[in-house]
């Protein structure tokens, strides 16, 4: 096995013969040496290794017979591994000798690629069922690193190393020498090379001669040649009493398995990116004290192997199994168990640390990215940071193809980012899907002024995801027809991060809008996608300030979009009051000659608006509203929409309006929530604009019904499109209710006038209370004023929660 090889650069000509380690005098006590580099370089002590050619002509002297019998050297090797594990006990100067052969000269030498060779060796001749049924991508980077030509040359220069210390593990094996002596002269002849090198390197030799062992037994009854060597080993005795030796085999195993998880774990620490991790770090630094003791006992762990091997093939299967051998695998192999314990929790940490910096870096590079006063190309930088960054896989699923493709379907396009949690609102969804296909169907054969891409906003609490998460998440994913990131977990921390603290994202859906170039034109449009819809492109603060410009309080802006009904009475009536106007000119002369009121005339539409959750106030203000406009002649309509909250209610409020045929009401839900959610949105559309002003009357009739929508009931007459009364149920039905007491000053000012000022009155008189609600999860102003009385509103923190299915009593739904 063993072969005389050109040492190479990195090895001293051949050594002289050994002297034994175990029987020189302690060295004084030495630190641990945490780091390698900067050493200054040691003489190698290399004589205590015996020479390749030695091992295999050494002549038997007089304390060393030509051939021991099998009982004898038996009891030999039992005697001297017992005495080598009593020299355990002093721990403190058992490594105190091993630091004292620590070296390093500062070469660095790369035992990856080395590393996968003897983890396919052990694996394979272990029989591990991870490896076999699984495969390992290290296999398949071990046969790519293998390839290249500077792995080669290392490896060659590696093998007269790995060879001497596979000789020394035989030899002494046979010879039954002290396993401590053994290992600690592996480490003088190793002590020029850093800890992770001398573990691979130990590593290697082990799985050369422990390879070779199993790969004769495994092709010996096929192939003439190996079985030749394998009858020199006794291999077919062996293997012919395999049920005795079963449980040495296991022990075997589960040691060699923990010896390749321990070095693993040494070698990770050597890889570990000093730009984010420096040797203080306390992971790095406890576990940096603890891996001379690792490295250690991996050794010694391997020479506690080899001896095993070596008794099998030297004195066949009659060996045995003793209490004293079994007790030393299973000490050993706890003893490595603890250590890799240890050295995996400390390197979690590390990569914890690690993490987190990255997180930071990263952080720090998309503020950087989205600095509105840096320009850029095109948008792939900044889409490759928030969404993937890697060229391996394709991360978006597009919604109408159902198929994979990449970022680069966004190219210099303006894209939509519709940023939200799984708690997606099926309103919420279904509105914007409607508004989205709108849109593509009004740009049907031209290009879309934008493309929208959904990023889902995923707590990481375990990996993988869930199977009730996965779940939700596709069927999100799956009703979406536009781009939609492919796997949640593409978002990485940091870019989750950034959204939360720099784009404000709470729970609520946002909309951040990127132009062709990656720069943020609006960091949350969706206020103006529920007001306006694909009209507020391209959904900057100035499209947004000229929208608000067009806008006045009526009727149409508050149910545009929503209920084509209401907009059909409104046009009607716009057309009526235009008649209405022209003949108001023209008779004016003859209205002062014969006291005629046209305002008696009345050719358009009265609409109420009205909504509220008690029944009992909603039949009386019903049929208080149709006894006054019988009384006028006027001709009106009703429409219920519900209230903010308490949607379960509102459904069966609305189901006994129609069931009653009291009024025209909105019995989809997605209708009342869209009324209710872009009210919303205009308020909080003026607040991130800063026209938030008291004085303007689209402000305060928002803020009106928003609180009115809150608490009791509430309605708003309209005379076509202009807004008359905006009012809440404490001042509204007593109007309706004390008609008679304002009816004589219809002749003289009119309907309108004549109800608005004694709704007036009314109002001035009960000032109901206003208050308005906004999520600890959303960006609530710093003050607001009331719509009532103009003060300074109080803030509160309250807890809310609505229970809708107590919410209307059962005699109600009495027929």
């Amino acid at each position: 096995m063993a072969h005389l090889t050109n040492p190479g650069p990195f090895h001293p000509s051949i050594p002289r013969p050994l002297h034994n380690p175990a029987s020189a005098p302690a060295p004084a006590a030495a630190q641990p040496q945490v780091h390698d580099h900067g050493a200054a370089p040691a003489n190698h002590n290399h004589d205590h290794l015996t020479s390749t050619t030695q091992l295999r002509t050494a002549t038997p002297g007089a304390s060393q017979p030509l051939m021991k019998s099998p009982s004898a050297t038996h009891a030999l090797i039992r005697g001297d591994r017992t005495a080598g594990m009593l020299t355990m006990s002093d721990d403190h100067v058992m490594m105190n000798q091993i630091l004292a052969t620590h070296a390093p000269d500062g070469r660095d030498v790369d035992v990856r690629p080395l590393l996968y060779l003897v983890e396919d060796i052990l694996n394979r001749a272990t029989e591990h069922v991870d490896f076999i049924i699984k495969g390992t991508q290290a296999q398949i980077e071990m046969e790519e690193k293998a390839q290249q030509a500077n792995y080669i040359a290392m490896l060659e220069a590696l093998t007269f190393t790995i060879d001497r210390i596979a000789c020394e593990l035989s030899y002494k094996a046979l010879r039954g020498s002290d396993p401590h002596a053994t290992t600690t002269a592996i480490f003088s002849f190793l002590s020029s090379y850093a800890w992770d090198a001398k573990l691979v390197l130990s590593l290697s030799a082990f799985a050369l001669n422990y390879g070779e062992f199993w790969l004769l037994a495994q092709i010996y009854s096929t192939n003439q040649l190996a079985k030749s060597m394998a009858i020199l080993k006794q291999l077919p005795s062996l293997l012919e009493h395999t049920a005795p030796l079963k449980p040495r085999f296991n022990a075997l195993n589960t040691l060699i398995r923990t010896m390749m998880d321990v070095t693993r774990c040494v070698v990770e620490f050597k890889d570990l990116p000093s730009m984010y991790i420096s040797p203080d770090a306390p992971a790095l630094a406890s576990a940096m004290t603890l891996i001379p003791t690792a490295v250690y006992w991996t050794i010694r762990s391997m020479v506690a192997c080899a001896t095993q091997i070596s008794s099998l093939t030297s004195m066949g299967h009659e060996y045995g199994v003793s209490a004293t051998e079994s007790w030393e695998l299973s000490t050993l192999a706890h003893k490595l168990q603890n250590i890799h314990e240890h050295l995996r929790k400390q390197l979690n940490l590390c990569y914890q640390h690690i993490e987190e910096k990255k997180d930071v870096d990263t952080f720090h590079m998309l503020l950087k990215l989205f600095d509105p006063n840096v320009a850029h190309i095109d948008n792939m930088k900044h889409l490759k940071a928030l969404i993937y960054a890697g060229d391996d896989k394709l991360p978006l699923l597009d919604g109408a193809t159902r198929r994979k493709v990449g970022l680069e379907v966004l190219r210099r396009r303006n894209v939509l980012l519709l940023i939200s949690s799984l708690e997606f609102s099926g309103d919420e969804l279904a509105i914007l899907e409607q508004i989205y296909s709108d849109t593509r169907m009004h740009e049907a054969g031209m290009q879309s002024h934008y493309e929208v891409v959904w990023i889902p906003v995923v707590e990481r609490s375990g990996v993988p995801l869930s199977e009730e998460t996965r779940t939700r998440f596709e069927a999100l994913r799956s009703s979406m027809p536009w781009y939609s990131v492919e796997d949640p977990f593409l978002i990485e921390k940091p870019v989750m991060r950034f959204i939360k603290e720099v784009w404000h994202f709470r729970t609520k859906p946002i909309l951040v809008v990127l132009d062709p170039r990656g720069k943020v034109l609006s960091q949350n449009a969706i206020h103006m996608m529920w007001i306006w819809g694909s009209a507020a492109f391209p959904f900057t603060s100035y499209e947004e300030e000229k929208l608000w410009s067009k806008e006045t309080w009526q009727l149409n802006l508050l149910i545009d979009g929503i209920d084509p009904l209401i907009l059909d009475w409104v046009h009607r009536c716009t057309i009526y009051s235009y008649v209405y106007a022209c003949i108001h000119t023209y008779y004016m002369q003859l209205i002062r000659d014969f006291e005629l009121n046209l305002d008696q005339i009345k050719d358009g539409k009265y609409i109420f608006l009205y909504g509220g959750d008690d029944m009992e106030w909603i039949s009386k203000f019903v049929a208080s509203a149709r006894t006054v406009a019988s009384a006028f002649g006027i001709p009106l309509e009703m429409v219920y929409v519900g209230k903010s909250n308490k949607r379960e209610q509102v459904k069966k409020v609305a189901a006994i309006i129609k069931e009653r045929k009291l009024s025209h009401c909105w019995e989809d839900p997605a209708m009342v929530w869209f009324f209710w959610t872009r009210l919303e949105s205009m308020m909080f559309s003026k607040i991130q604009l800063g026209r938030a002003d008291d004085l303007d009357p689209i402000v305060q009739g928002i803020k009106k019904l928003l609180s009115y929508g809150r608490e009791g009931g509430w309605a708003v007459l309209s005379e076509g499109s202009n807004i008359l009364v905006n009012g809440h149920s404490t001042t509204v039905l007593p109007t309706l209710v004390d008609y008679v007491k304002w009816r004589g000053n219809v002749a003289e000012k009119g309907f309108n006038l004549s109800f608005i000022e004694y709704h007036d009155q009314l109002h001035n008189v009960a000032h109901p209370c206003c208050r308005f609600e906004f999520l600890a999860t959303t960006k609530a102003p710093e003050s607001i004023r009331c719509p009532e009385c103009h003060r300074v509103m109080e803030k509160h923190t309250a807890f809310v929660c609505c229970h809708d299915e107590q919410a209307i009593p059962d005699s109600l739904f009495a027929s």
